[in-house]
C-alpha cells in the first residue's frame, strides 16, 4: 500500500504562508488583519456616534415604526391601501410601484434596443441613419431631462378630459392620463386563467421537446401551429364550458373627470417611456457591438445555406452574440431598476419617493428607513444579476463553450 508523501515542513509553512499573506508572506497576513481591525474599529465608531446623536434628540431607534399608521394617500397603488394602512404597507406599495415599472421598463428597452441596433446594421442608408441619430441623441441627453420632457412637454400638453382624445368611446387619452375599460371577473375567470397557464407551459416545453426530436432523430417539427394553436383553443375551450371569464366597466366623462375604467397615470406612461427610450440606445450599442464580434463569415455561411439576412441573424450570429453581449446587458438592467428612483422628480409613487421620501420625513428614522430602502435595492441587483448569469450559463452550455 502505498503511503503519500507530505511536502517537508518548511516546504508546508511556506505554502500556508503564501496561501493566508500573498506574496508577502506572515507579513502580509499581519497587514491585513490590521486593515481588518482599523475597520470594525471605524464602524463602531459610526455606530456608537449615531447612537449617541439620535439619543441626544431623543429619536428611538428601531423597526416599531413600521406598525405605525402612515396617515398620508398614495396617488397611484397597485394593490389595496388607504391612509389609515401601517408603513410596512407603504413600503409594499412602493416597491410594487418600482418592480412593475423597472419590469415593463426593461422589457421595452429591450425590445426598442434591439430593432434599433439592426436598424444600425442595417444595409438600408436611411434606416441606419436613423437609428444613429436616435442613439447618438439619446445616450448624450440627461435621463432627468428626458424623463421632465415626456411628462411636462408630451404628456402635460394634453388636452384635459373633457377635450380628450376618444378611440371607440372606451379608451382616453387626456393630460390625467391614459383611461381604458377595467376588466372585471366573472364565474368563469378560475377556468379561463387554468386553461391560460396550461396553454403557456405547452407552449413553453414544446420547442424544447421539439430541439431534442431534432437532434434524436434529424426530423424537424414546427412549433408555432401548435402552440398558436394552444393559446387559442384552450382559452376558448374554457369559455365555452365555464362561461365568460371577465367583463369591462367601460369608463364614461362625468364632470370633470372619468368615472369607472383604470386610469394609467401620467407619472407612470412619462417614468416608463423615458427608462425605456433611454436605457434602450445604450442596449442599441451592445447588441450591436455583441453582432459584430460574430466573424463575417458565419453571415456568409448562412447565406450559402440559403438562408435570408433575417433568418441568418436570428438562428446563427444572436445566438452566438449573446455570449458578449449578456455581461453589459445585465449591468443596463441594473442601471434601469436604480434609475427609476428619479421618479420622485415627477410624483411617481416609488420605493424611493414614499418610503425614503414621505415616510422618513414622518418618523424621523433616517438610518433605518435608508438601510431597508438601500437593501431592497441591494436585493433586486442581486436577483436580476443572478437570473442573468443562469441564463447566460445556459446560453454557454447550449453553445458548447
Amino acid at each position: 500500500m502505498a503511503i503519500e508523501a507530505r511536502p517537508p515542513p518548511s516546504q508546508f509553512g511556506a505554502k500556508l504562508r503564501r496561501a493566508l499573506g500573498g506574496r508577502s508572506g506572515w507579513k502580509g497576513l499581519i497587514a491585513q488583519l490590521l486593515f481588518v481591525a482599523v475597520l470594525f474599529w471605524v464602524g463602531y465608531e459610526i455606530v456608537d456616534n449615531a447612537r449617541d446623536n439620535l439619543a441626544n434628540q431623543r429619536i428611538a431607534s428601531g423597526f416599531g415604526f413600521m406598525s405605525q399608521t402612515a396617515g398620508f394617500g398614495v396617488s397611484q397603488t397597485l394593490i389595496p391601501y388607504s391612509e389609515s394602512d401601517s408603513y410596512t404597507r407603504v413600503f409594499l406599495v412602493g416597491l410594487v410601484n418600482t418592480l412593475v415599472v423597472s419590469a415593463i421598463g426593461i422589457f421595452f428597452a429591450t425590445l426598442l434596443g434591439f430593432l434599433v441596433a439592426l436598424g444600425r446594421l442595417s444595409p438600408n442608408w436611411l434606416i441606419a441613419r436613423i437609428a444613429g441619430g436616435y442613439v447618438e441623441l439619446i445616450r448624450n441627453l440627461p435621463l432627468l431631462f428626458q424623463i421632465l420632457f415626456w411628462y411636462l412637454a408630451v404628456l402635460g400638453a394634453l388636452p384635459g378630459p373633457r377635450q380628450s382624445v376618444s378611440v371607440f368611446d372606451s379608451f382616453f387619452l387626456s393630460n390625467r392620463g391614459i383611461v381604458v375599460p377595467r376588466p372585471v371577473g366573472e364565474a368563469g375567470l378560475d377556468g379561463f386563467l387554468v386553461a391560460v397557464l396550461i396553454a403557456v407551459i405547452a407552449a413553453i416545453v414544446l420547442p424544447i421537446y421539439a430541439r431534442r426530436r431534432l437532434f434524436d432523430t434529424g426530423k424537424p417539427m414546427k412549433v408555432w401551429p401548435w402552440s398558436l394553436g394552444l393559446l387559442i383553443g384552450l382559452p376558448l375551450i374554457a369559455v365555452l364550458i365555464f362561461g365568460r371569464p371577465f367583463g369591462f366597466e367601460i369608463p364614461a366623462l362625468k364632470g370633470f373627470n372619468f368615472a369607472g375604467g383604470a386610469r394609467i397615470a401620467p407619472e407612470f406612461v412619462a417614468l416608463t417611456l423615458a427608462l425605456a427610450t433611454y436605457t434602450a440606445a445604450f442596449i442599441a450599442e451592445i447588441v450591436r457591438a455583441g453582432i459584430l464580434s460574430v466573424h463575417k463569415g458565419q453571415m456568409e455561411a448562412g447565406a450559402s445555406l440559403g438562408l435570408s439576412r433575417g433568418a441568418t441573424l436570428r438562428l446563427v450570429v444572436i445566438p452566438q452574440a449573446m455570449r458578449v453581449i449578456l455581461p453589459p446587458l445585465t449591468n443596463q438592467y441594473l442601471n434601469l431598476t436604480k434609475n427609476s428612483s428619479l421618479a420622485v422628480a415627477i410624483g411617481y409613487p416609488d420605493l424611493f419617493s414614499v418610503f425614503a421620501g414621505t415616510t422618513l420625513s414622518q418618523t424621523g428614522q433616517a438610518i433605518e428607513v435608508i438601510a431597508i430602502t438601500m437593501g431592497v435595492y441591494l436585493l433586486i441587483s442581486l436577483i436580476t444579476s443572478a437570473l442573468m448569469s443562469l441564463y447566460s450559463w445556459r446560453i454557454n452550455r447550449s453553445m458548447g463553450a
